[in-house]
């Protein structure tokens, strides 16, 4: 920070301050105390320099000895000099001046005035801005420099300060008064004081310490809530100039206490696969005409490593977005039939239709396969299977039961920002279900909880996604069995290797897995694309809303991380 200039002074004045002023002083004086009697005015012509000298040296010498009045009656507008003076000493509060005349200077110049743009506050106000007298043409411009010493720090404050000396009706020499006798940076409207100050505003890093200047990030940065890390912030104290309005930012002139920094926001975030994401979801949404958002989870933490959106201001759709979610929802459906008896093997018939309680559900495909095992199934993202399935296996509370309880959707998490909590609301009737099995009907999520689900998959674990490390993670209830978290990653391997996924990620088959999403939503033209995955110790999901196929939008966004890994 600014800690003023620093000159060198040969000290002419040295004054410590007592209670009630200044107290002693060694300050040669010259001149004599002006008539009170007489009322003074300032005249058309300047004084002749060494009577310009001799009353800038009287001023100084009352200023510095603490003596208010005496240095305002040698001004041409003592009422708006006491205030100022008086406000320096009481808000200032220095412990010793020491103030040194000069010779000639360039005339003073004005700062702009406040803010407020009222140069008349009250006189007696702790304010640089009481009313003086317009600048007379005649003036003899005198500097001087000042060295403000205080308590708090060994450190002088030192700078260079102008005197307009004027003529006066009396013959004397006095002080045009203005706020910059105070100090040159000082205007009308203005106060000057000792004030608390903080550092700026801590710098946000990545996971490994790396700067962090993300479109996605940076907009929502006012509002992570994070864990009080060791070491926060201590304010400090300087010499300040204010805007008595308010309106313009403070500026400090001078720092006695150093403010201490509150080290800086480290978030669970990876600079490099965050910046993919960002261009990832760019693509996606094509230049930003289509609503889109990817996240990427690590299983084995719940660590966010990187969230983006499209566009990046407003809504936080990776974190918000409250949508049926489709087909990804076959992993947790998966997982209870698995807990049912299914298993990747069993023979389960994909038939062109079928029928519930009047309405007839299709797949994305016209064939028929009779011949297809649920690990079929689940690759080619065939509802009618999960449908007959589900009726004959499930109960209306299965679904919502396991996706809370084993996936922790439906939880109150609290990652660091606010997010949507998944909505598996009870189904009304046998319609509502069948719809829930293949991510319809009332269900609402986001592509948050989906690279969640992935996650739990990939790990065994639920671990409710976190920004910043440290935050608590709301626990599942239950893990999934060792039997069914096997039938889940070979289901999902399936659809990377021969399934919906083949064609994106059938090279990184080895210890990978995924699900595509297709969601019909509303009167939309199109469906919302939805992806998620996991490959190693990485899990992500996308979303692009009126996307159509899941393969087609969100998964190339999605597979661009998963390319990258976790490293």
């Amino acid at each position: 920070m600014n800690k003023g200039a620093k000159i060198g002074i040969s000290t002419v004045a040295a004054a410590m301050l007592a209670v009630a002023g200044y107290g002693a002083y060694s300050f040669a004086t010259g001149g004599s105390e002006p008539d009170p009697a007489k009322p003074r005015t300032v005249v058309a012509e300047p004084p002749g320099q060494e009577q310009a000298a001799a009353g800038a040296k009287a001023f100084l010498e009352a200023w510095a000895k603490g003596d208010v009045a005496a240095a305002a009656a040698l001004t041409d507008s003592p009422e708006a000099a006491t205030a100022t003076l008086t406000a320096f000493r009481q808000k200032v509060n220095p412990s010793a001046i020491t103030l040194t005349p000069g010779g000639p200077a360039p005339a003073p110049t004005a700062p702009a005035a406040g803010a407020s743009g009222s140069p008349s506050p009250t006189p007696g106000s702790a304010t640089a801005g009481s009313t003086a007298a317009a600048a007379p043409a005649h003036q003899v411009p005198l500097s001087f420099k000042a060295k403000v010493e205080f308590a708090q720090t060994g450190t002088p404050w030192s700078y260079d300060g102008v005197l307009g000396m004027v003529k006066m009706s009396d013959g004397k020499a006095a002080v045009h008064w203005a706020p910059t006798v105070i100090h040159p940076k000082l205007g009308a409207g203005e106060s000057i004081s000792v004030k608390p100050v903080t550092a700026p505003a801590s710098s946000v890093v990545d996971r490994k310490g790396k700067a962090l200047n993300s479109p996605s990030i940076t907009p929502l940065l006012g509002q992570i809530k994070a864990p009080v890390p060791d070491g926060s912030a201590e304010a400090g104290t300087a010499v300040v100039i204010s805007d008595d309005a308010g309106k313009a930012k403070p500026e400090t002139v001078f720092t006695l206490v150093e403010p201490k920094p509150a080290p800086p926001l480290k978030l669970t975030i990876d600079a490099d696969l965050q910046k993919a994401a960002e261009a990832a979801v760019q693509e996606a949404s094509k230049g930003g005409t289509l609503p889109a958002s990817v996240v990427a989870v690590e299983p084995s933490t719940g660590n966010v490593l990187a969230f983006a959106n499209a566009p990046s201001t407003g809504q936080n759709r990776a974190f918000l977005s409250s949508l049926a979610p489709g087909s990804t929802m076959k992993i947790i459906t998966a997982a209870a039939l698995m807990e049912a008896g299914v298993t990747p093997d069993t023979p389960v018939a994909c038939p062109d239709s079928a029928t519930i309680g009047g309405q007839v559900f299709k797949n994305d495909f016209p064939e028929p396969h009779p011949d297809y095992k649920f690990r079929q199934d689940f690759a080619q993202s065939c509802n009618t299977a999960f449908i007959n399935e589900g009726s004959a296996r499930l109960k209306n509370d299965t679904l919502p039961a396991i996706a809370k309880d084993a996936f922790g959707l439906g939880l109150v998490w609290q990652t660091g920002l606010t997010a949507f909590d998944t909505v598996v609301p009870a189904p009304k009737g046998a319609n509502e279900m069948v719809a829930e099995f293949i991510g319809q009907g009332r269900i609402q999520t986001s592509p948050l909880a989906m690279a969640s689900v992935s996650a739990t998959v990939q790990s065994g674990t639920f671990r409710q996604p976190i920004l910043v490390a440290g935050t608590p993670q709301a626990p599942a209830k239950r893990q999934l069995s060792g039997d069914v978290l096997t039938g889940l990653r070979t289901v999902m391997n399936e659809t990377v290797r021969t399934g919906t996924a083949s064609k994106l990620m059938s090279q990184m088959a080895n210890g990978s897995g995924a699900k595509t999403g297709t969601a019909e939503v509303g009167n939309q033209t199109s469906a919302n694309s939805w992806f998620t995955a996991f490959r190693g110790n990485l899990a992500v999901a996308a979303l692009v809303e009126n996307g159509g196929h899941g393969a087609d939008a969100a998964g190339p966004a999605a597979v661009k991380l998963l390319q990258i890994g976790n490293g």
